[in-house]
């Protein structure tokens, strides 16, 4: 018997060291799409690391793609939860940079009332329209930041884990699966929501979120060769029929339901040994990033529940060293060898190549980068302007590619002013201004605006870079206005003139970084006023003007409409010489500063305006007028004029509404303003005297530009109620 038993035993003993012996089980993990809700994602990860499950594969759609592309090349959990915390959702979910780097010339864009939204045009004259609400500029940026180290990896089965991610081919509506690629631009496609984001071109095809056809790649990490599948749900469920009151409800659950449809196609391929996670995610919407760190806290939450059934998929011995330093990211700041740069709009290359700061030999300064990228955007030149790291051995070169806009460069923006003094006195201003970009390679540009109603202006000029960074400009220009004046004597109206002013001129000057420019400028005007209301016995007068001038500004202000930190200041001299055709000669010069100050949603803007009229002087021709909103709140727009006026002003506002991280945010602020001011003139006896006044105000930063609506009073017994469609202050 005994002899029987060590036989048995011999037999069986090469089946036990091979079941000993057998290799763990290949494990995939399938994180599905869902917007902001796949920040679960990184929950999980946490828990599977915790119990020590190993991965041998990721796929993934959408937010699943950008969480498992980042974890597969190499971060680690407590990275991603810092990302995911501390990441300007806002700003990576919208295209404008950061308006600090905007450069000047564009910045004086917002100067008048015009609204901030654009219309562009092909140089054909054909309106341009986006292939998607938001470019994607700033999300693909940050991609390119965060996986710089491996934005030169071709093949992703060379990644610390064997990677792929999801798009759609809108055109053909086929499933796309990228198993090479640059992972950076990879990612961006697999998350570019249909007419969110504009689609991805990438050989030949225009790429839009995976989640259309592939919500949960569980066929994908098949065919990736794993045998046990971790699949990670975060979908968003279908609303009932009285959760729909929206159109924006029904076009999200027109999109829920193309993604349910193949995702429950999907689920139904689960195995018995697969694992299913879905963390409960009902109370999250698709946008909300403000809530990071719960929806994290659920995956994790979804994930322990299952503890004991991931036990079984645990290996038992521990990761191999050299394996668990395969998972270690490459160098993320590489060296940077050379630059070049790829670019197919108007401006030429060295346009381009000027705006980067990088140095060669010098480590790769992706902060520096970040705002170079914005500048270079802000020049309006480009649909997209992006960066990657090309690495060939010990060399690594930065790559700038600039894609013209396909929508075009050439821009109308409109805008509207109206004022009611209550008393049957209004006046309204509708604006306009159009700007031919890029017509040479140095950048130069022709702008013109007018504007018709109670002041009518037409203005254009050509602006012409002397160099490629557009540091020194030369700039004519021609001009003609029309505005009404009121003549005062001994602090009584006798008159109101309408003022007519043609003119023309040429400015030099140098911008002084994205913040700051001076000119340096002459310029001659002739014009006529003739008495609109009062006495018509009045003598018409016209004029003539001969002058040279300087010109300061600094605008710093992050937000020209709301600001909540920043300066803006302005400082003009104008000196009128007989030698240049002037009536008369005289001196003018004006000064104004706003600076801006905020704690949490409140903000307080304090400044004002100071004009002199130095000599002796037309009192009609060389008046500066005060009246409007914030500008002496009670009277009507441009009211009040006289040869030298002072201002002083402190405005509050608060913003109401929560911070969204929708790609469009529609803050509503309420505030207020207490002002100051003084109008008086050099040769009569007309002096206002100092004149209090206040006003109240509800402003909405609508899709179109900042809506205000104000009422303004003031102890000269005069109020007058505001309404603007642009410029707020």
């Amino acid at each position: 018997m005994r002899h029987l038993l060590s036989c048995l035993l011999l037999c069986l003993l090469p089946m036990i060291v091979q079941a000993a012996e057998a290799p763990r089980p290949k494990v995939g993990l399938v994180l599905s799409g869902g917007a902001a809700r796949g920040l679960a994602h990184i929950g999980v990860l946490k828990a599977l690391e915790e119990q020590g499950i190993q991965i041998d594969a990721i796929a993934g759609t959408s937010m699943g793609a950008v969480v498992g592309g980042l974890y597969a090349s190499g971060y680690k959990i407590d990275e991603l939860e810092k990302l995911a915390l501390n990441i300007d959702w806002q700003q990576a979910l919208s295209d404008a940079p950061p308006r600090a780097d905007v450069p000047f010339r564009r910045k004086q864009d917002d100067r008048d009332f015009l609204v901030k939204q654009k219309l562009s045009f092909r140089d054909d004259g054909s309106l341009g329209l986006p292939l998607g609400v938001i470019q994607g500029q700033n999300l693909a940026l940050m991609l390119e930041s965060l996986l710089a180290h491996a934005s030169d990896t071709r093949d992703f089965d060379k990644l610390p884990i064997p990677f792929r991610a999801v798009a759609t081919d809108i055109a053909s509506g086929e499933k796309v699966v990228f198993r090479k690629g640059h992972l950076p631009q990879v990612i961006r496609a697999s998350m570019s929501i249909p007419a969110v984001f504009a689609p991805v071109e990438l050989d030949g095809r225009l790429l839009v979120d995976g989640g259309m056809t592939d919500n949960i790649p569980l066929d994908v990490a098949r065919e990736m060769g794993v045998d046990v599948a971790i699949v990670v749900d975060i979908g968003t469920p279908l609303r009932n029929s009285k959760q729909l009151t929206t159109v924006v409800d029904v076009l999200n659950q027109s999109i829920t339901l193309m993604t349910r449809r193949n995702s429950e196609e999907q689920l139904a391929a689960l195995h018995p040994d697969d694992i299913l996670i879905q963390p409960s995610l009902a109370s999250f919407g698709v946008t909300d990033f403000g809530r990071a760190e719960e929806m994290i806290e659920a995956g994790y939450r979804a994930t322990r529940i299952l503890d004991a059934r991931l036990a079984q998929l645990k290996p038992s011995q521990p990761l191999d060293p050299e394996l668990s330093a395969a998972r270690e990211p490459s160098e993320r700041t590489p060296i940077i060898t050379a630059i070049k740069v790829e670019n197919d709009s108007k401006v030429g290359d060295d346009v381009i190549r000027y705006y980067i700061r990088q140095h060669i030999g010098q480590p790769l300064d992706l902060g520096r980068l970040q705002t170079d990228m914005g500048t270079l955007y802000g020049l309006d030149y480009f649909e997209q302007v992006q960066y990657r790291v090309a690495h060939k051995g010990t060399n690594h070169t930065l790559i700038i590619t600039a894609r013209g806009k396909r929508s075009g460069t050439d821009y109308l923006r409109l805008g509207l002013n109206l004022s009611d003094d209550m008393r049957g006195d209004s006046a309204f201003n509708l604006g306009a201004s159009y700007r031919v970009n890029g017509i040479n390679r140095l950048g130069a540009e022709w702008l013109t605006r007018a504007q018709i109603g109670d002041r009518q202006e037409l203005y254009s000029e050509f602006y012409q870079p002397l160099d490629v960074g557009s540091r020194y400009f030369i700039a004519p220009y021609g001009a003609f206005d029309a505005q009404n004046v009121e003549a005062t004597l001994d602090n009584d109206p006798i008159a109101q003139y309408r003022v007519e002013r043609y003119g023309f001129g040429l400015n030099v000057g140098r911008q002084i970084g994205n913040s700051g420019e001076v000119r340096l400028g002459v310029g001659e005007a002739w014009g006529k006023a003739d008495v609109r209301i009062g006495d018509q016995d009045l003598p018409s007068e016209s004029f003539n003007e001969g002058f040279y001038e300087v010109k300061y500004s600094f605008d710093s202000l992050d937000n020209v409409y709301f600001p909540h930190e920043g300066e803006d200041f302005g400082l003009a001299l104008r000196q009128y010489e007989p030698g240049l055709g002037s009536d008369n000669r005289y001196r003018q010069w004006e000064v104004a500063l706003d600076k801006a100050l905020s704690h949490g949603p409140d903000t307080f803007i304090l400044g004002g305006r100071y004009g002199r009229t130095l000599n002796d002087a037309n009192v009609v021709t060389s008046s500066f007028l005060l009246g409007g909103a914030r500008q002496l709140s009670g009277f009507r727009e441009d009211a009040i004029s006289g040869q030298n006026i002072s201002l002083m002003r402190a405005v509050y506002f608060r913003r109401l509404t929560p911070r969204s991280y929708l790609p469009l945010d529609f803050p509503l602020y309420a505030g207020g303003s207490l002002e100051r001011g003084r109008v008086w003139n050099n040769d009569n006896e007309f002096d206002s005297g100092y004149i209090n006044a206040a006003s109240v105000f509800i402003g909405f930063d609508t899709p179109l530009g900042p809506l205000n609506f104000s009422y303004g009073f003031n102890d000269a017994d005069e109020q007058a109620v505001y309404l603007n469609l642009g410029q707020t202050f």
